[in-house]
């Protein structure tokens, strides 16, 4: 009964970060990726180029949370979809930097 209202309770959590995040970004699309023990991902990709991500505890309230929350969902982050991503100077600092002569991560 416990673990049923917390689902619950997650998946409203959940949904409404989604929503949110949708709203912000003149809608949203997303995939869910799964992260084994930890849960799964849930990657959100506006229709900006904005992008975030959240986890859930489990696949079943991710795909839960998404359908909820209206979401379109891909099977996987490629083409199209992944093209939508807008980057900027951050993320290229982090993610490259090391290559491209920014920042280390140590």
């Amino acid at each position: 009964m416990a673990d049923t209202k917390r689902a619950a309770r997650t998946t409203a959590r959940l949904t409404r970060e989604i929503t949110a995040f949708s709203k912000a970004h003149g809608g949203a699309e997303g995939q869910l990726a799964y992260l084994g023990q930890m849960g799964t991902r849930i990657v959100l990709v506006g229709e900006d180029g904005g992008w975030g991500d959240l986890v859930a505890p489990t696949h079943d309230i991710a795909a839960a949370a998404a359908e909820k929350a209206g979401l379109t969902l891909h099977e996987s982050f490629d083409g199209d979809f992944a093209a939508k991503v807008r980057t900027g100077p951050y993320e290229w600092t982090r993610m490259a930097g090391i290559q491209l002569g920014g920042p280390s991560n140590g």
